[in-house]
């Protein structure tokens, strides 16, 4: 059990047991206990490996993927070098298109242009050359559905449920503390303190980080004496959709790429690296009449995080981003291709295409 919230009282939870062996039809239920239902049913099946890592529960080390920039940034400065007049205002800057991107309401069908991009970052256009450049602001870039009455909850209800869930996204992947490095506090407040296996999870996360207990999977972070953020804004693109889940929870599930600018933190640092990240969390908001819940918390369903110059080997607990000078042609990396800023796939499909691959090449930073 995590510090970071109570356990449950023994005589409750006996009580829970004896309910349970009765067969009490309206008992809560400890949200970790349908988690391992859940993982016995998926070990079961007969399906492909590719399967079963697509919907590992919390803790499990295949719902992530890590990408290095690879030749084609390479090439893409070389055909700058040489022609850049015919590219000068490709994604913004030079007198491209800057006009704001509406909400993401749906799956995009397409990624955005693949052009390469002619300019490089600087610390005045962090996001210049990206699409980001054109993506929403913190949580202005993340769509908010309209709210109606849904399983155990009111419309009121599922509107606080929906604003809860996304300030979980600030405070996890956007407080200008926690990407500093912090210990985000907020974020695991508003996780069920009941739901042990997470608890357990974040406790051994930020004491003693590994590839099971990796923290970058739900929280963004950079070591401050290694490397800082440029300006205060990171760019976002992403929605929030919901459906009646379990025992008439409301099942929220975000899925939202983040685009961090850093520079190194020596002082006079100049030279702007970005670290792309994708996550998508499912987040249940349980009826506490049938499931062990705190007001005001939601259980942790499962979460899946892709990340681009985030550290590849590296699991220090902080994003590594690496930068162009420390980077030769051998650190292409030898998985799939992939473009961070392609939306238009789900995860799931995004971690079969990876496949075991701890690392592969991002076709643009």
């Amino acid at each position: 059990m995590g510090k970071d919230g109570p356990s449950i009282p023994d005589e409750e939870w006996e009580r829970f047991l004896r309910e349970a062996e009765a067969g009490t039809q309206d008992a809560p239920e400890e949200p970790s206990a349908r988690a391992r239902m859940v993982a016995r049913r998926l070990r079961e099946e007969s399906g492909p490996p590719e399967a079963w890592r697509a919907h590992r529960p919390p803790r499990r080390r295949g719902g992530k993927g890590w990408y290095v920039v690879g030749l084609l940034v390479v090439v893409g400065l070389l055909v700058v070098a040489l022609v850049p007049g015919q590219v000068a205002g490709w994604f913004g800057g030079g007198g491209g298109d800057s006009t704001p991107l509406a909400a993401e309401s749906e799956r995009p069908d397409q990624p955005p242009p693949t052009e390469i991009a002619a300019e490089l970052p600087t610390l005045e256009e962090p996001f210049r050359g990206s699409p980001a450049a054109r993506w929403g602001d913190g949580t202005a870039g993340i769509g908010l559905p309209a709210a109606r009455a849904t399983g155990w909850m009111s419309k009121e209800q599922v509107a606080q449920a929906l604003d809860r869930s996304r300030d979980f996204l600030a405070a996890s992947s956007l407080d200008a503390g926690v990407l500093r490095g912090e210990r985000p506090k907020k974020a695991i407040a508003l996780i069920n303190p009941h739901q042990r296996d997470v608890q357990d999870y974040v406790a051994a996360a930020f004491s003693a980080p590994d590839r099971d207990n990796d923290p970058r999977l739900l929280f963004s972070r950079f070591d401050s004496t290694k490397v800082r953020l440029v300006g205060d804004v990171v760019k976002t693109r992403g929605r929030i959709t919901y459906r009646e889940g379990e025992r008439g929870a409301v099942e929220v599930t975000a899925d939202v790429t983040y685009v961090y600018p850093v520079v190194r933190a020596a002082a006079g640092s100049d030279e702007v690296a970005r670290t792309i990240v994708r996550r998508e969390i499912v987040m249940s908001w349980d009826d506490p009449e049938k499931v062990v819940t705190e007001p005001g918390t939601f259980s942790l369903v499962s979460y899946k995080a892709d990340t681009t110059n985030g550290g590849c080997d590296s699991v220090t607990g902080y994003f590594t981003p690496e930068f162009r000078t420390e980077r030769g042609a051998e650190d292409a990396g030898g998985g799939p291709e992939v473009d961070p800023y392609d939306r238009s796939t789900s995860m799931d499909e995004r971690m079969r295409e990876a496949g075991d691959a701890e690392c592969g090449t991002a076709t643009r930073s």
